[in-house]
């Protein structure tokens, strides 16, 4: 079922879609941070996140490269992520605004 379901999410071309998605998903899971959460946005590798609260985003400022392998451990770990993908893959960098 899981080959299936990769050939599905190939051949209909919505990886990228997808895997932006579950980054998103995955900030929320790890970061705890959602209801201060104002926008998300992920390219070449870094996901930039605007918070409503300065205080929240000084505390996970010094949490930054931990949350980067929290959030590439949930992904390992999601089966709809898409790894292979060449445009949005792993995160690489945390730019908190």
């Amino acid at each position: 079922m899981e080959e299936i379901v990769a050939q599905y999410i190939k051949s209909m071309k919505i990886a990228v879609g997808l895997n932006t998605q579950r980054i998103s998903a995955a900030w929320d899971a790890c970061s705890g941070a959602a209801p201060y959460t104002l926008r998300r946005f992920f390219r070449g590798g870094k996901l930039y996140i605007t918070l409503s609260s300065s205080v929240v985003r000084s505390q996970l400022f010094l949490q930054r490269d931990l949350l980067v392998e929290k959030m590439n451990a949930f992904l390992e770990q999601d089966p709809l992520f898409t790894s292979d993908n060449k445009t949005v893959g792993f995160i690489q960098e945390l730019i908190l605004k």
